[in-house]
């Protein structure tokens, strides 16, 4: 039997429409997936974007509910379209017309991890990558879709914060010398998330003391384009924080002033909260 897809914290009540996702954060590595990697078990969590489940546990206390990946992205990617099978891995799949993210090997099941380092040392059986999307793509996105609907019956809207990380080095050269931004928030340049709701997520991390830049390099993927439609009161706003910020990336490690970071974050998905409960949002003029 495979182990759980995700799990999901709920919060007590629902006082908000605003839901957490966190589906790159998985850590449950299978077995017989890392005996037959051609990747030691640190490079090959070089992809995961360990510990955000962590720094957004404090949501359900908000009224807001959380749910994030048990698997890791190297061995399923649930922020990919399940047909993105790249040709190149899984046997007995067709070339199609070009998709970047798969040439990249970075399909809904990844050829590689960061720096373009192959995770197999040969192709797989398309019985396993189609396994593989029945018991933890399948179940999460299920999962992800009913509480987005709870939120539309509830409240008449549905903000989903798509949780993520980034590595350090792919925002070195983002909005010139001195101003690298710590966040990046991605609506698709405003296809998946209405303006002000955009407007007043930034407003929750800018008045945490943190640089905020928008869609560049990071606009958002699958999960923004499927559940992002702001004509139907349904919104996702992509998040990516530096992982500097907090985690050592080379050994994968919180820092040692993780729990201040994390305090940090709490603070930050509070006023997040707040925006699908028609609390007010912080004051620009009180950053």
């Amino acid at each position: 039997m495979a182990p759980a897809a995700y799990t999901v914290s709920l919060p007590k009540r629902r006082t908000s429409s605003v839901v957490f996702s966190s589906p790159h954060s998985g850590r449950d590595y299978p077995a017989d997936f890392l005996a037959a990697s051609a990747l030691d078990e640190l490079v090959i969590r070089s992809s995961e974007d360990a510990f955000v489940d962590r720094l957004f546990s404090a949501a359900p206390g908000f009224g807001a509910p959380l749910i994030a990946a048990r698997a890791p992205r190297a061995f399923i990617d649930l922020n990919r379209a399940p047909e993105e099978l790249d040709p190149a891995l899984v046997e007995g799949v067709a070339r199609t017309a070009h998709n970047p993210r798969i040439s990249s090997g970075l399909g809904v099941i990844p050829r590689v991890v960061a720096n373009g380092r192959a995770i197999y040392r040969g192709r797989i059986p398309r019985a396993e990558a189609e396994a593989r999307i029945a018991s933890y793509w399948r179940p999460y996105h299920a999962r992800l879709r009913a509480l987005l609907d709870e939120s539309l019956a509830l409240f008449g809207e549905a903000i989903l914060i798509d949780c993520h990380s980034m590595p350090h080095e792919a925002i070195e050269q983002a909005g010139g010398p001195g101003a690298r931004p710590d966040v990046v928030l991605g609506d698709r340049f405003g296809a998946a998330a209405a303006p002000e709701i955009v407007d007043r997520v930034e407003a929750a991390f800018t008045g945490a003391g943190l640089r905020v830049a928008r869609n560049a390099p990071f606009a958002g993927a699958y999960i923004a384009q499927a559940y992002g439609r702001p004509s139907r009161g349904s919104h996702v706003v992509q998040v990516e924080v530096d992982r500097a910020l907090y985690m050592d990336e080379r050994k994968v490690e919180p820092r040692a002033d993780f729990e201040a970071f994390r305090a940090l974050m709490t603070s930050v998905a509070s006023e997040i909260a707040a925006i699908g409960s028609g609390e007010s949002a912080r004051p620009l003029a009180a950053e």
